[in-house]
């Protein structure tokens, strides 16, 4: 069985890609594919963890495990989404993004030490990432997570060398949060690994939140009397709805950290687009990019 671990990271998709594929859960399991429901899995993974320590998982406790997670242990593909992978919010920021998140990811895998396992995971553009954790931190009774920190100092590349390091020969799939609308069928498809054919339920739900709902009836009908032929002219619908049908308080970033300025905003994102191109010149990483 091959293990996809699909790390969110926190403030991303929100659960949109596990509860589209959980939807489809019966027309994928046809192919193979597992998609157990993150309840039987999370706590349950976390404490398997906790007490191994780092240590391989004897094969009973692994067929143990595998037998309470998922009703289709002989599956070829199981997919396991948690945001809470690399780190819970809080302790998400120290002296890099999700500085712990390798050796994390690394004692999850050791769960199932004899299966083949795979990373996906978005990243975004830390002028408005850090503001949505410090806030998601905070929202449940911790203190501010950015105090003392230099944003100029986080990098993505950063956590991902470090995932690798961590775990090397685990391939590692990246998109950026900022292109989703424009490639959320690809991004499900490379987790899920169902036929390119293969069409899924419920696979418009992020664009339907973005535009409004007029808009989005009027890009429903287009696309049946237009069915798209290839996935840029779908891209290319998709951002002309966008544009014409998005919903502001959807689309705009609001970066509201106290002592935040314009100027260290416009050199964060202008750092972020830098990083990309680190991050694309990783060995083992694949970039899905519009």
């Amino acid at each position: 069985m091959r293990i996809v671990y699909h790390l969110g990271v926190h403030c991303t998709d929100e659960d949109r890609l596990v509860r589209c594929l959980l939807k489809n859960r019966a027309v994928l399991a046809d192919q193979g594919i597992s998609v157990p429901s993150p309840t039987r899995y999370r706590k349950l993974l976390r404490a398997t963890a906790t007490q191994l320590r780092g240590r391989a998982a004897s094969d009973e406790t692994a067929a143990m495990i595998l037998d309470q997670i998922t009703d289709e242990p002989q599956a070829d593909r199981m997919i396991l989404s948690w945001t809470s992978f690399l780190s819970f919010p809080a302790y998400a920021v120290d002296h890099m993004l999700y500085g712990q998140g390798g050796e994390r990811l690394h004692g999850f895998t050791r769960i199932f030490p004899d299966d083949e396992a795979e990373f996906h995971m978005a990243i975004r553009n830390p002028a408005s990432f850090l503001p949505d954790l410090r806030l998601r931190a905070q929202t449940k009774g911790h203190e501010d997570i950015l105090n003392g920190v230099d944003p100029r100092s986080l990098r993505w590349s950063d956590t991902i060398r470090s995932i690798k390091a961590a775990n090397p020969g685990v391939p590692l799939t990246v998109w950026c949060d900022e292109d989703t609308p424009l490639i959320w069928p690809e991004v499900l498809q490379a987790i899920s690994g169902h036929a390119v054919e293969t069409r899924l339920e419920d696979d418009e739900e992020l664009l339907s939140d973005l535009i409004s709902e007029a808009g989005f009836v009027r890009y429903q009908t287009y696309c049946r009397e237009h069915p798209p032929q290839t996935v840029s002219q779908r891209r290319r619908i998709v951002t002309a709805f966008l544009e014409k049908f998005g919903r502001p308080e959807k689309l705009a970033a609001d970066a509201s950290v106290p002592g935040w300025s314009e100027d260290l905003v416009e050199e964060l994102t202008r750092s972020y687009l830098r990083d990309l191109d680190r991050i694309a010149r990783t060995p083992g990483v694949r970039i899905i990019e519009p």
